[in-house]
């Protein structure tokens, strides 16, 4: 498994009348890790759907290794992207090694039985995300982090060369957030993923794409990107900014009932 070069140029997407995403671009270069990051509404499923070929761009165009994602055959588009998403899917009444073992299916012809890869692939994507004493376990019956674990691990048994996630760490306890971050961190495959954590995308992301009212407000590495003059103006919030002295990642500190800076310079600094 080895990283694929990701490239969104220009993309728009429309419900409608109504424009969802505007002339978006974003570049990912094999083996990185892009954050999406934004308040709520701001277009990063949206986004999203558009790279794992849901929902086809009204304008621009996604590309895979230098070609039109949309022009991809289904199988090597499954061979070549996976997808985590929010939507929880329908119960099934499988095993969490059978529904992990899904992931395996574009890699293999009609009807054919595992292969003893096959099922190491399965067994180690259950142990990245700490699902192996679930295996046994039905889906239909896990909770709703455990389920978003199995669902992670199906995508790794698919070894993708992109892999795309929607707020992956959502119903995640903290133990486990760190967990997940930490294995998509070292895949060689390039990954892009939706957050909310504004610290965890800071320190897992090569760089991040603020997205504001379905468009690109800024871009770059995460020590660039997130000052308290753009939190101010992208999420309503005052801020403090610092780097966290182990890590070396940028640390956002809220400021609940602080006053918003009126100025560039005052941003960051709390109300007297």
């Amino acid at each position: 498994m080895t990283g694929s070069e990701l490239v969104v140029d220009g993309v728009t997407l429309t419900a409608g009348a109504r424009r969802l995403v505007r002339d978006v671009s974003l570049t990912a270069r094999p083996g990185e890790v892009i954050g999406l990051v934004g308040p709520n509404g701001s277009g990063k499923s949206t986004l999203l759907r558009a790279v794992y070929r849901v929902l086809r761009p009204h304008d621009g165009q996604v590309r895979v290794d230098g070609r039109d994602a949309w022009s991809l055959p289904v199988r090597r588009l499954a061979r070549t992207v996976a997808a985590v998403v929010q939507e929880p899917g329908a119960d099934v009444d499988l095993t969490v090694r059978e529904v992990v073992a899904m992931g395996r299916t574009p890699h293999k012809r009609l009807l054919d039985g595992d292969t003893p890869e096959d099922a190491a692939l399965i067994e180690s994507a259950l142990g990245a995300v700490d699902a192996t004493g679930l295996a046994d376990r039905s889906f239909d019956r896990l909770s709703g982090g455990e389920r978003q674990r199995v669902l992670i691990a199906r995508a790794l048994a698919q070894q993708p060369s992109l892999l795309v996630l929607d707020e992956p760490t959502n119903h995640l306890d903290i133990r486990h957030q760190l967990e997940v971050l930490g294995t998509l961190r070292r895949l060689p495959a390039t990954v892009l993923v939706a957050l909310h954590d504004l610290n965890l995308a800071a320190y897992y992301c090569d760089r991040l794409y603020v997205l504001r009212d379905g468009g690109v407000t800024a871009s770059g590495p995460p020590g660039e990107v997130l000052t308290p003059r753009l939190l101010a103006e992208v999420y309503g919030v005052a801020s403090e900014v610092a780097v966290h002295p182990r890590t070396g990642a940028p640390q956002v500190t809220f400021l609940p009932g602080a006053r918003l800076p009126a100025h560039p310079a005052e941003a960051g600094r709390p109300a007297p």
